[in-house]
């Protein structure tokens, strides 16, 4: 498979080494030779079987428009733009693309969510009360992170959208990424921690969502597949 990756960032070069070690073709495309999406021709994504970005907010979107509009099948680690989700999707549709999105791609931040959203709702109806801290590197872009929103959201959904969730952000250092979830009542408190030790999980669950995506259509949210990879 070939693919083309969006993106040297750090998670950027990751995913294309982890995608050259399971034996795929890639080709990568920094931001500055990719203006506006303006590397993005038809006849150039043709070559591809999947484009995975991992750039900036102000970036994707250009790349998204670009990339769906031919028809390819994306897949895409950058957030802060799902304000746009809905153009996209219908973007998507429309030429018959394929776009996978999520705010993580690691395997344990996705049973995070999961247990997020049970913790949710067994505690949110006896009084408990919900916060999430995340911490990263200090040159991350969003704040909070895409994973903070989405840990609070599953909280919240699990509530029956009853409740809000708060969420702290702290930069520091070169932090990889690590989440808190705290569910505090008068009596206890309990405590759900993801912590990446290195970025390695997020682009190997961006490589695997590629070789998912490279055969079907339609927008997806890694949260709704990653057990069917």
């Amino acid at each position: 498979m070939r693919i083309l990756v969006l993106g040297q960032g750090k998670t950027g070069k990751l995913v294309a080494e982890v995608a050259a070690e399971r034996g795929h073709g890639v080709h990568v495309l920094d931001e500055l030779e990719n203006p506006a999406a303006a590397a993005l021709t038809p006849p150039f994504v043709a070559g591809f079987d999947v484009v995975i970005d991992f750039t900036t907010p102000e970036s994707v979107v250009h790349n998204m428009r670009a990339c769906l509009a031919t028809g390819a099948r994306m897949v895409v680690g950058t957030t802060g733009w799902y304000s746009l989700l809905p153009d996209m999707r219908g973007l998507a549709e429309r030429k018959q693309a394929g776009l996978l999105y999520s705010t993580n791609f690691s395997i344990g931040v996705q049973v995070m969510f999961k247990l997020a959203q049970q913790m949710g709702a067994s505690l949110a109806h006896v009084g408990y009360k919900f916060s999430v801290v995340e911490t990263h590197h200090v040159t991350k872009l969003d704040k909070p992170s895409g994973t903070a929103i989405s840990i609070a959201e599953m909280v919240e959904r699990g509530a029956g959208n009853t409740i809000g969730v708060p969420i702290e952000s702290i930069r520091e250092a070169d932090a990889k990424g690590t989440h808190v979830l705290e569910a505090t009542s008068d009596a206890d408190r309990i405590v759900l921690t993801h912590e990446a030790f290195s970025r390695r999980g997020f682009a190997e669950g961006a490589v695997r969502a590629a070789e998912w995506l490279a055969t079907r259509t339609g927008c997806y949210d890694f949260r709704d597949v990653w057990e069917k990879l």
